[in-house]
């Protein structure tokens, strides 16, 4: 009897933890849109993406929007489910979004360490306007290699999904946010910055200088930069350069193909 109980609590939770994985789908088009009319209303920059930036970025978010429950979803789901479980007992989910914070730090940091993680990576970093839109902007092999590379870490740690779940919601939430052309209070934004990544921050990753492109790294808490000495003294100016040094961006299909060599 007990056991049946705890097996129907089991699958309530997993199926609540996949609910809101793709709850996804409705929470970033509603972030999305409000940045979206933010950052027009009250922008930082006049530098705005051209019509065919636009649907550039949004082109490159549709094919991972396919991508998500053909590779992500289902990745996610098996490793959290046949996990080694190597978690401990007494570990809770703020734990889990720290390590997982902490590991989307260092993957980030790898993309622009490796050379063959920087042919995907560097389709996100050619977009020469940030708004809203930049944080859907990604190759659909880096969103592939991303799931593969954390599903091991779920998998090898036990992670349950709705840590997984609530860490994606936070990372998109984040990203949009990370990216917008909103102009927030100068008081309100150095306060955040001590705490989590904001466009001040975010920017001036998004820089075209090689040097401030490789920096800068944190997704969601600040504080890794910090720690791991990546934090770059450059501060953000209203028409700093964005882009990758040397190279201009190109359009959707060259994109698409750019990681290949085709």
């Amino acid at each position: 009897m007990i056991s049946t109980s705890i097996g129907k609590m089991l699958r309530r939770g997993e199926k609540w933890s996949e609910r809101l994985l793709a709850l996804k789908i409705f929470i970033i088009p509603v972030v999305l849109g409000l940045a979206f009319l933010l950052e027009r209303k009250f922008p930082v920059s006049a530098l705005r993406h051209t019509r065919g930036g636009l649907l550039r970025n949004l082109g490159l978010a549709f094919v991972n929007f396919l991508l998500g429950p053909v590779i992500v979803l289902p990745i996610t789901i098996w490793a959290s489910g046949h996990g080694l479980s190597l978690r401990p007992l007494w570990w809770n989910v703020v734990l889990d979004l720290l390590i997982l914070d902490l590991w989307i730090y260092w993957w980030h940091r790898l993309n622009h360490v490796l050379p063959f993680l920087w042919r995907f990576h560097v389709v996100h970093h050619l977009d020469e306007a940030l708004d809203s839109t930049s944080a859907l902007r990604f190759h659909f092999g880096e969103v592939a290699l991303s799931a593969l590379v954390r599903g091991g870490l779920i998998w090898l740690w036990g992670i349950p999904l709705a840590s997984v779940a609530v860490f994606e919601s936070m990372v998109a939430v984040g990203a949009i946010f990370h990216h917008s052309n909103v102009q927030l209070p100068e008081r309100l934004e150095n306060a955040l910055t001590k705490l989590i990544v904001t466009p001040k921050l975010h920017w001036v990753h998004h820089h075209a200088v090689r040097h401030d492109t490789d920096s800068n790294y944190a997704t969601v808490l600040s504080i890794w930069d910090v720690l791991f000495q990546s934090r770059s003294k450059t501060l953000r100016k209203r028409e700093m350069k964005i882009g990758v040094e040397g190279q201009g961006d190109q359009p959707l299909l060259a994109l698409l193909r750019r990681p290949f060599g085709i």
